[in-house]
């Protein structure tokens, strides 16, 4: 017997032992798959489009081509205008228009980029459909000389190399297109080395709400409670307050401090279960916001680092790779909240180069 008939036996005497078929019907629906067959219909006929059959519609096509890589150019010309004309700023319709003209200019050299080589593929270059065994095994030597004819055969009948406007209209989009993206990573500024290892908080600085500044008495804070810290007397009128302030966010929570996992060491750093952590989450510096107060949990909205508050803001899930730093607290003798020192640790991500992990 064939191993073709042993394969059908095999199925028929499954199908026949489930029940669903006798073998009658089992060979009858064989018969009637072999007789309706459906024919190999092979490659459809070729459809010439106009630009093959007239020069003027392959002329148009060509200009065509060019205009869409042009846009290109203009588009990321008109984002780099945009980022010079609308420099961030504290006032936010300036960011708005940065933003969207950015966004708009840097669309438009994409989409004339991608626009514009998928036209030039479906009306000038060669569109009939070829079959062609495929070898895993490496061709010959005279095999490859062919290969190499019909590469470059091939960029005879692109036109790349004829078609000098599309092809300098593409070599000036593709130029332009990465100048907004190069420079917008370039404004991320430099590597910030210790500036994160200092902040504005220092002994004796008391933590104020953010944005009220009011300074916060540890008989404010309630169990469960959750407040936004920054130092108090921060001034807003100093060159670098945004900076000072974003550096300085903490986030001040109460627990019941049976709850506390503290080390030897960080006894000292809480008050009657109240803890300051830092609020910029250390794997890209998002701000951590967001605190579950059964499981005590602190999450990064960004990209759902989670710290456990009460076992020293450890990383349980997420890239971040390092604990947020602690801010070392106390009261004052009016009963206030305040540093005992700055941050032991730098503050922020952990993918700079520090010597404190």
């Amino acid at each position: 017997m064939s191993d073709n008939s042993k394969e059908v036996e095999a199925t028929k005497e499954l199908a026949t032992s489930a029940g669903s078929y006798s073998d009658h019907e089992y060979e009858l629906g064989l018969r009637v798959v072999n007789e309706d067959a459906i024919a190999d219909p092979g490659l459809e006929p070729h459809r010439v489009r106009m630009t093959d059959k007239s020069v003027k519609h392959e002329k148009a096509a060509v200009r065509q081509v060019a205009l869409l890589f042009t846009l290109s150019m203009l588009g990321s010309a008109f984002a780099l205008w945009a980022y010079f004309s609308f420099p961030l700023s504290e006032d936010l319709s300036t960011v708005r228009l940065n933003t969207m003209y950015l966004g708009i200019g840097m669309t438009l050299g994409l989409m004339g980029i991608g626009i514009g080589a998928v036209h030039w593929a479906k009306t000038l270059m060669p569109d009939n459909e070829v079959s062609e065994e495929r070898h895993l095994v490496r061709g010959s030597d005279e095999k490859r000389a062919a290969a190499i004819e019909i590469l470059a055969a091939a960029n005879q009948e692109s036109g790349f190399t004829r078609r000098k406007l599309i092809r300098r209209t593409l070599y000036g989009s593709l130029a332009l297109f990465p100048l907004p993206g190069i420079i917008l990573l370039a404004d991320l500024g430099p590597n910030p080395g210790d500036s994160l290892r200092h902040t504005y908080w220092k002994k004796g600085t008391r933590l104020a709400k953010d944005p009220t500044g009011i300074e916060i008495k540890a008989s404010d804070v309630t169990l469960g409670s959750v407040f936004q810290v920054i130092p108090a007397g921060l001034n807003p009128e100093q060159h670098d307050y945004l900076e000072e302030k974003a550096k300085a966010a903490v986030l001040l929570v109460r627990v019941d401090p049976s709850e506390l996992k503290e080390t030897d060491e960080r006894k000292s750093w809480s008050y009657q279960g109240i803890v300051a952590y830092s609020k910029i989450c250390t794997h890209v510096g998002c701000p951590v916001a967001l605190y579950e107060q059964h499981t005590h949990h602190l999450l990064c909205p960004c990209h759902q680092s989670t710290f456990d508050l009460v076992d020293g803001c450890k990383v349980i899930f997420g890239p971040a790779a390092r604990p947020l730093p602690q801010l070392p607290i106390t009261v004052d003798s009016e009963g206030y909240l305040v540093a005992q020192s700055d941050f032991l640790e730098p503050v922020g991500p952990s993918f700079w180069d520090r010597s404190v992990k």
